[in-house]
């Protein structure tokens, strides 16, 4: 079977990134405020949302068009300072340790030879951004790609020495104060007089990503970080107090600021783009495969509830069907019953290969979600002879879907962050900006500008970059808006907003520098 799974319709118009334009270029003295604030000398803490990490890479035009970077430079006419971030060498995103590569280069639209657009890594040129060439301490973008809350306050994560064994940040480690420096460390040592925190979004992500092969910590009720893998989900009573502790640290001199909650993961365009019945099969195929599962449906199924060894209820959901057009995909799912070593045994007695593929088989669902990057393990002939096709006879791994149950933890976490976030910014008496409704309303009947409306569809959106994760200029723009707007409600400042539509969305492969 051909992998034929198309995920884009990208219209080539609109789509090169352009240099920003800000909306109001009003400088008259007096037309803009920074109210109860003070943006002397303004400190962005965070991770890759707020680094400007765009298309899988850091890469300069993304941290140009980060929501700090807009902000800054609308903060310059209310009495705001220079804005100072630790730029890479280069658009080509990637980096090196030593001279070797570490770090992948970024993400292009580019169009295979069938004339289906998609992102491609770019092979246009070497990065030259090199980790061990430290760059000073003293920057006021102090977001690091890859951090979760917790890395904020771990010392040592910016230690160059580290990090190839993996247990430091390359980014930080370019811009560490010391071996043993924090980012939050750094962060209060430059006095900000304003701040934004972004920060969480790190702690369920990766397990998110990674199709939630990671631990629960707020089923295992762990609350010690430096034991958590990092595909892990942070324990919500860790992440409380740890992002009190960031805030006390920040607001310990009377400075102000702005605190960002968490979008919904599951809304990404990384996992909405990609069908879950995304195996195109004609009626013969269909009936073929069919007639392969007739045991297992009829026989294997029923006696096992009979036997009491699964639920009547979870023999229905395991059952397998496929139809002429579009089919569901196969999956493991690890929530199941793993009946390999039973029906090794009588009265099934399967062979052990077959039992393993049998273990925990469901097709998906449309609830289920299937990561950009697995759609390339959708419709694989594993074995060259087209009996063992992946997402048909053979399952998607764990690591390929996110189940319901895996999104219900990931949401439970997301709840109790954000609930933290949004009382700790009460009580600090703090602005506070509601992304995840941003997502929402993107997501739904999209973000209305000037010239058009921004939605979370992959590439054609204008929402997201490459990765289906990071927001684009245009979106960084749209943030930069809505912190501006909380920064006016709670400190009564009057500050211009930007025009969305002078940012671009994705960037072509021949258009990088």
């Amino acid at each position: 079977m051909k992998n034929n799974i198309k995920y884009l319709a990208v219209l080539a118009l609109g789509l090169v990134a352009c240099e920003p334009e800000f909306d109001n270029p009003i400088d008259e003295p007096g037309v803009f405020t920074s109210g109860e604030a003070d943006f002397s000398n303004y400190v962005a803490l965070g991770n890759s949302l707020t680094a400007g990490f765009a298309d899988n890479a850091l890469y300069i035009t993304g941290q140009e068009n980060s929501y700090p970077n807009i902000l800054a430079g609308q903060f310059e006419l209310a009495g705001g300072g220079e804005f100072t971030q630790p730029l890479m060498a280069d658009n080509t995103g990637g980096a090196l340790l030593g001279g070797t590569q570490i770090l992948g280069n970024r993400l292009v639209l580019a169009v295979d030879a069938e004339g289906n657009p998609g992102p491609v890594p770019y092979t246009g040129g070497m990065p030259t951004t090199e980790i061990s060439n430290n760059l000073g301490s003293s920057f006021n973008n102090m977001g690091v790609p890859g951090a979760k809350s917790y890395h904020l306050a771990f010392p040592g994560y910016g230690n160059v020495a580290n990090v190839a064994a993996e247990t430091a940040n390359p980014y930080f480690a370019r811009f560490a104060s010391a071996a043993d420096a924090t980012v939050i460390g750094d962060a209060v040592a430059q006095s900000p007089t304003f701040f934004s925190l972004w920060i969480g979004n790190n702690d369920i992500l990766s397990f998110a990503t990674s199709g939630g092969v990671g631990v629960d910590h707020n089923v295992t009720g762990n609350v010690d970080a430096s034991t958590y893998g990092s595909t892990d989900i942070t324990n919500s009573n860790t992440f409380a107090l740890v992002y009190s502790n960031l805030l006390a640290d920040l607001t310990a001199n009377g400075a102000k600021g702005v605190v960002l909650n968490l979008p919904s993961v599951t809304s990404l365009p990384f996992f909405t783009t990609v069908p879950t019945n995304a195996v195109p099969l004609d009626a013969q195929t269909a009936a073929f495969l069919n007639s392969q599962f007739a045991a297992y449906n009829t026989q294997i199924l029923p006696g096992l509830a009979g036997l009491g060894l699964i639920s009547a209820e979870e023999a229905g959901s395991r059952q397998i069907n496929f139809v002429a057009g579009q089919n569901f995909v196969t999956i493991v799912d690890e929530s199941l019953t793993d009946i390999s070593a039973i029906i090794q045994g009588p009265p099934f007695n399967l062979d052990p290969q077959t039992a393993g593929l049998l273990g925990q088989l469901r097709q998906a669902t449309s609830s289920d979600l299937i990561p950009l990057t697995s759609a390339g393990n959708i419709g694989v002939d594993l074995a060259g002879d087209g009996t063992l096709i992946s997402g048909v006879s053979v399952p998607l791994g764990d690591a390929d879907v996110l189940t319901v149950a895996e999104q219900a933890a990931v949401a439970n976490a997301q709840d109790a962050y954000n609930a933290t976030i949004r009382a700790l910014a009460a009580a600090n008496g703090l602005a506070f900006v509601d992304v995840k409704s941003l997502l929402q309303q993107a997501a739904g009947s999209g973000i209305p500008f000037d010239s058009g409306v921004v939605t979370s569809t992959f590439v054609t959106g204008g929402g997201f970059s490459l990765d289906g994760v990071h927001p684009s200029p245009r979106a960084h723009a749209i943030v930069a808006n809505a912190v501006m707007e909380a920064i006016e409600d709670t400190y009564g400042a009057t500050l211009p907003s930007v025009n969305p539509g002078d940012f671009g969305t994705v960037t072509l492969s021949n258009d990088v520098n």
